[in-house]
């Protein structure tokens, strides 16, 4: 069986891990059951990247949301009627907390009675077994797949399967959802549900979409990474006309979203994440011009959201003059406007005006100034002595504002820079020069006195031998002396003239 808490921990981000640790704390805190549910746990298994970190809790989460918050985590959205509250946790990461819940219905179409319940009946009564799946963060079963409907073996075969025959009937903007899931997956319906959807378009049962949920659902294409897809598998079946009537025929502009989606990859590459929302939406609406605001409050859009959609153009507009003017003609204060500006308007500014003088700086923004930013000298700033603190910081954003201006190109120049920031003055020369002479004097007499004492060795050696030597001869020439005495020396000196040859003596005679 899969290690599910080793393959989901491996996968996600530092900033997610953190906040499924802080979720698993708070629920223990509580004595709360709580489970990572619904589109996390089907990305997981199907390996596409995690985006959003859904959980659901046995009871209340109102108390864990607000601990949350004093954390850093900010609510979007809020629905206390099903006690569904969507953050951004600390660490700019998406995600929910729900209470798990049932839905009973006295009748298919009719509005369901919400009851809370278990996990198991949570799972049951969502939409499409992909995402009935959860994995318990309970200390007891940490790392246990729960799976009551058989959403693993529809991953494997690649299907959207609904969980009721009246699960279109039910919540018509399932139609839609369905499609979505499809387009984004790259999966088909499984057969039976196709023949639920065919019959519910037949029905009509599209035109009785509630249209607080289209527009939801229509911002939540706006998440999703490849939303010219989900659009046209809209169109394909004849369902951008639930959003507007005139969409259908006016259709969404592709072509702007084909270059939002270009202008993506390279904030991507960065390592940086873009909510495309904003600007996916108001490529939606493009070409229905000035209905475009009637049509987002028909949807019951948020105001603050619909604001964003309709004054796109003009901050994306303002933001090119700035990026074509003399104010960001230095690096560090192009650098300055572009790490203040979100992410999603870069990507739309982009995208819609295509200006390359504004791009070029975009792009040394991503590929250049802020990698450099990201590898400032912490260690080396450290390794001088200087402790944490305001002046610390203060020595790096110097330093960096150096970078930009391109007094930084060496490794020597980065310890020279930081002394000079830092305060550190080198010693003078003068002493320097008088250490160094030190040095080689005692150099110097270390060496004579390694010579003097090799001197004195070979003489003692030489000596050594020398007397060894003598010694040998005296040793050599004793016996010899000794064993002839003088008489037989002197006998031996007059017989040797006697001593001739053969022929002188025949010669004589």
């Amino acid at each position: 069986m899969p290690d599910y808490m080793y393959l989901l921990e491996s996968r996600l981000s530092p900033e997610q891990r953190a906040v499924l640790l802080r979720v698993q704390e708070l629920a223990r805190a509580q004595d709360s059951n709580v489970y990572l549910a619904g589109g996390a746990v089907r990305d997981l298994i199907s390996g596409m990247p995690l985006r959003d970190l859904d959980f659901t809790v046995e009871g209340n989460p109102v108390r864990m949301v607000r601990e949350l918050e004093k954390g850093g985590a900010r609510v979007v959205v809020e629905d206390e009627r099903l006690r569904h509250y969507e953050l951004i946790f600390a660490g700019d990461v998406d995600g929910s907390i729900s209470a798990a819940r049932d839905e009973v219905y006295a009748r298919p179409g009719a509005k369901p009675e919400v009851r809370w319940s278990t996990i198991m009946e949570d799972l049951r009564r969502r939409d499409f077994s992909i995402n009935a799946v959860a994995i318990s963060l309970n200390p007891a079963s940490r790392g246990l797949l729960l799976d009551p409907t058989n959403g693993l073996a529809d991953l494997e075969r690649r299907e959207v399967r609904a969980l009721s025959i009246h699960a279109f009937t039910n919540q018509p903007i399932r139609l839609l959802r369905a499609l979505r899931f499809s387009a984004r997956m790259g999966f088909k319906m499984e057969p039976r549900t196709q023949e639920w959807f065919d019959l519910a378009i037949e029905r009509g049962l599209h035109d009785t979409m509630d249209k607080r949920e289209i527009g939801k659902e229509v911002m939540d294409v706006g998440r999703e990474e490849n939303a010219a897809a989900i659009l046209k598998l809209w169109e394909s079946n004849n369902l951008l006309g639930v959003i507007h009537p005139k969409l259908q025929r006016k259709r969404p502009d592709y072509e702007g979203l084909s270059r939002l989606a270009k202008a993506r990859e390279g904030f991507v590459a960065a390592g940086l994440r873009v909510r495309l929302a904003i600007p996916t939406v108001y490529y939606t609406f493009r070409k229905l011009g000035p209905r475009a605001g009637t049509v987002l409050k028909n949807l019951n859009v948020p105001a603050i959201e619909a604001a964003k959609v309709l004054h796109l153009p003009a901050e994306a507009k303002k933001l090119l003059q700035v990026l074509r003017g003399g104010k960001t003609k230095l690096a560090r204060d192009a650098y300055q406007v572009i790490s203040q500006t979100p992410t999603e308007l870069l990507a739309f500014m982009d995208a819609d005006f295509r200006n390359a003088k504004a791009a070029a700086k975009v792009r040394n923004y991503l590929q250049k100034w802020r990698p450099m930013r990201l590898s400032a000298p912490v260690a080396e700033l450290e390794s001088l002595g200087v402790a944490r603190g305001p002046k610390f910081d203060k020595i790096l954003e110097q330093f960096f504002d150096l970078q930009l201006r391109g007094k930084v190109r060496s490794p020597e120049d980065v310890t020279k820079r930081l002394k000079q920031l830092a305060g550190i003055k080198d010693e003078p020369k003068k002493k320097l020069k008088e250490e160094k002479k030190k040095r080689g004097t005692a150099l110097e007499a270390a060496g004579a006195k390694r010579a003097a004492k090799a001197t004195e060795a070979k003489t003692a050696g030489a000596a050594n031998a020398a007397d060894a030597k003598s010694e040998g001869k005296a040793t050599a020439s004793a016996p010899s002396r000794a064993a002839k005495p003088p008489a037989a020396r002197k006998h031996a000196k007059r017989a040797k003239p006697a001593v001739r040859s053969k022929g002188k003596k025949r010669a004589r005679r």
